[in-house]
């Protein structure tokens, strides 16, 4: 679940860069967002529901 926010943050922040010219802060939040919930997913690991 935490991988799958993150890739969508991760996207979001590459159209907001390259198509959108949004605000670099707002953009650079979603980025620096999206790498600590990989990583957070992959710290953490697999676990049995």
């Amino acid at each position: 679940m935490l991988a799958a926010i993150g890739a969508i943050l991760i996207i979001l922040w590459l159209l907001g860069f390259f198509a959108f010219h949004v605000t670099v802060g707002f953009i650079h939040i979603l980025l620096v967002i999206g790498i600590i919930m990989i990583i957070a997913h992959f710290m953490r690991g697999s676990t049995a529901t």
